[in-house]
């Protein structure tokens, strides 16, 4: 499914209510709604900028957990920058954090006969200051914005009509194939795909309509 067109101000929803219950740190209905809106966020910049799946769900982990110790400190204003800018730094830090935990090369080792002419690991390793982390984050930031929105729309219409969109919109079947696929007729494979994604745009304008 391709993205949807989008301004400088669109992003995933930061609600300043939202923001407020996170201060409280008992609140752990408003904690699990940020680790859902955020996580697969924070995990595919983690994985852009050069490390590991395991990496990543430590810089996860990290993240959320440097958001909850300095929740308290961000100030839902403007003049001050926004979430999705505080969110990106802090994410980034956590980035560098694991490049820097990784073992060092063996620096006096001799390399094998067939190795001589490879480049050094440490050379060949991402350097995430070379990152242009501004980019991946806005893409990964709009792509979360769709993510996020198409997993509530799941919540919505039945496990049916989203498998006949999801199969038309995202894996790109011709109707065809989904309507012989799953025993329906060509009208009902239309119909699903066009409910549910008018039910998708909405629910990302409603996203957008939420930020800061």
């Amino acid at each position: 499914m391709k993205q949807m067109p989008h301004t400088e101000a669109d992003s995933i929803p930061t609600r300043q209510s939202l923001l407020a219950r996170m201060k409280d740190w008992s609140d752990q209905t408003s904690w699990q709604e940020f680790f859902h809106t955020y996580w697969r966020l924070i995990y595919g910049v983690a994985l852009k900028a050069g490390l590991t799946a395991n990496e990543a769900e430590e810089v996860v982990q990290e993240t959320v957990l440097a958001v909850a110790k300095k929740i308290g400190e961000f100030k839902s204003d403007p003049a001050a920058g926004s979430f999705k800018s505080w969110l990106m730094l802090i994410t980034r830090r956590r980035i560098v954090d694991q490049f820097r935990k990784r073992p060092p090369a063996a620096a006096h080792s001799t390399p094998a006969p067939d190795e001589t002419a490879r480049t050094n690991t440490v050379d060949r390793m991402p350097d995430p200051a070379s990152l242009d982390l501004d980019r991946v984050w806005e893409e990964q930031w709009q792509q979360n914005l769709l993510d996020v929105a198409m997993a509530n729309v799941k919540r919505q219409v039945s496990a049916k009509q989203f498998l006949l969109f999801y199969q038309q919109a995202v894996k790109e079947w011709p109707a065809g194939k989904v309507a012989e696929k799953y025993h329906v007729n060509l009208a009902q494979a239309y119909m699903a795909k066009y409910r549910v994604a008018r039910l998708v745009k909405k629910e990302v304008q409603k996203l957008r309509n939420k930020n800061l």
